[in-house]
């Protein structure tokens, strides 16, 4: 009698089905978490734009609700740019006085917590 030395259909299809079932249930998990990481990184970068908007504002005596100029604002921010949204948003840095915001408006907005 010969030896089979091989996977039979059957036994390749139950591990496929396996791996399938496996894969369904990581993925979103993998999705959430990436989501989160997005908007915690960018409401970190628009507290910074807030803390660059605070200093400029105290350096150059500007008053509340007075228009900003990004480029001032932005020698008060680490790097001396306007940080990136990981999600792809831009940011809008807004008056003094007001948060910056950014453009990414899903159910997880990027948006910085009220009283901030």
């Amino acid at each position: 009698m010969k030896k089979s030395l091989g996977f039979t259909l059957v036994e390749i299809m139950i591990v496929v089905a396996i791996i399938g079932l496996l894969a369904a249930i990581a993925i979103p998990s993998f999705v959430k978490a990436r989501n989160t990481a997005q908007q915690n990184a960018c409401i970190n970068n628009l507290r910074m734009i807030d803390s660059g908007k605070e200093q400029a504002a105290l350096a150059n005596k500007w008053a509340d609700n007075q228009a900003v100029t990004t480029s001032v604002v932005n020698t008060y921010i680490k790097g001396t740019t306007t940080p990136e949204c990981p999600a792809g948003g831009v940011y809008t840095y807004m008056v003094i006085g007001t948060n910056p915001l950014c453009s990414i408006t899903t159910p997880t907005s990027h948006r910085m917590p009220v009283g901030l």
